[in-house]
């Protein structure tokens, strides 16, 4: 198990660690696939399960770019003294498996406490796999 000793890394902000949604662009497809094909770094708990929260009736796994990225929600959560398990995952294999595997409306939220950075990729159709996007029953057959 790898583990990071995130205030190293950080400089010392204390942004706001809610994520702020992006409003979706022409640039979001080309956004999606960059992060299906980058891995990133999620944090895990005791249990070395993924990191999530609950926010806007949605279950949110939590995902970062980089060190830095992650130090810094450390900071903002109060928690960046500490060392921080992860785990290194390709945005696919978080979109296309671990968000099924949760067994409730699930997405990822990519660089929350990162100013201006973070995205949300929610659990809808064209980003997860239809049989878990919550857009799906809406849509109806084509």
């Amino acid at each position: 198990m790898r583990r990071s000793r995130l205030s190293d890394y950080a400089e010392p902000a204390a942004p706001d660690p809610t994520p702020a949604p992006r409003p979706l662009s022409s640039e979001f497809p080309v956004l999606l696939g960059e992060f299906r094909r980058t891995a990133v770094l999620v944090p895990t708990d005791e249990d070395d399960a993924p990191l999530l929260a609950d926010f806007g009736g949605i279950r949110w796994i939590y995902a970062f770019s980089n060190d830095a990225a992650l130090a810094r929600f450390a900071i903002a959560r109060g928690e960046g003294g500490r060392e921080w398990p992860y785990q290194r995952m390709l945005g696919a294999r978080l979109l296309d498996a671990a968000v099924p595997a949760v067994g409730v409306p699930c997405g990822v939220a990519l660089d929350v406490g990162t100013e201006g950075e973070g995205v949300l990729f929610p659990p809808v159709v064209g980003i997860v796999p239809e049989a878990v996007a919550v857009d799906a029953r809406e849509r109806g057959p084509e």
